[in-house]
């Protein structure tokens, strides 16, 4: 007879948080959601489930392998292929404007992820990746001016990207008016002609323009990256929590599917 059968045992603190924490992680939820929903518990609780996540992968390997069905191994054949990803590393917003300190709309974080991006792009470039930089511009008389202030205006030296990170020959320049970089502006058109279908989004700001960027891609049936040290938001705990729901969402799969066969035509 198990502590639990027996009469009057009160599980102890611990032992409840094991199978609070069990129960979640069988439900059968994607991992991406398990991990969204656990970035927002640090500390014990993480450690716990991860814990039983080894626990459970070992009671799976005591099972004897089975040989997968043929319908089983032509789908997993099919996510591999699909998974054979043609890249754009893509710069969001790292102007003047952004970066330069005491300007009206500076970005502070930006200035702090300059070398991890130096680094990104100089690695981009030796590998052959493209690299496509999206960047804010504004006409003068633009009413969006009225609502922020005046930046990024068009043939200013506000709107141009910050020195040491700035545009190469062969890569690709992309004015946005708005948050997104697909709006009203010709980025997938760009990411089309270079037959791209997964970005590594890098830049500023994180809760704003990366953001309305990724949930543009992800409807569009990109695959999203965005990696911690080459983003920037206005605040940690805003990065924080943009990236959190980010990882938990994947491309609009019938977009998916219509980009890759298209690109694959």
């Amino acid at each position: 007879m198990s502590d639990e059968d027996t009469p009057g045992t009160t599980p102890t603190p611990e032992e409840e948080l094991i199978a609070d924490v069990a129960a979640f992680l069988l439900v059968g939820r994607p991992e991406r959601v398990e991990d969204a929903a656990l970035a927002m518990r640090p500390g014990v609780v993480q450690t716990t489930a991860a814990a039983l996540r080894r626990e459970i992968a070992a009671l799976g390997m005591t099972e004897a392998p089975v040989a997968p069905s043929a319908e089983l191994r032509d789908r997993l054949l099919k996510s591999v292929a699909k998974g054979l990803r043609r890249r754009a590393l893509v710069v969001v917003d790292m102007i003047r404007d952004h970066l330069t300190e005491g300007c009206a709309l500076e970005v502070p974080r930006a200035r702090e992820i300059l070398p991890a991006l130096e680094a990104r792009l100089t690695a981009a470039r030796a590998a052959g990746m493209p690299i496509v930089y999206v960047v804010d511009e504004h006409d003068p008389d633009d009413a969006d001016l009225d609502l922020w202030g005046t930046h990024a205006v068009k043939g200013s030296e506000g709107a141009e990207v910050w020195p040491s990170i700035a545009p190469r020959p062969g890569d690709r320049v992309v004015g946005k008016p708005s948050y997104s970089g697909f709006f009203e502006s010709e980025l997938e058109a760009v990411l089309d002609e270079l037959r791209v279908d997964s970005l590594v989004l890098t830049g500023c700001a994180t809760e704003i323009q990366l953001k309305s960027t990724a949930m543009d891609a992800l409807q569009k049936g990109y695959e999203v990256e965005i990696p911690p040290d080459s983003q920037a938001g206005n605040a940690a705990e805003l990065e924080m929590a943009t990236l959190v729901v980010l990882r938990a969402l994947v491309p609009y799969a019938p977009a998916r599917r219509e980009r890759l066969e298209r690109l694959a035509a």
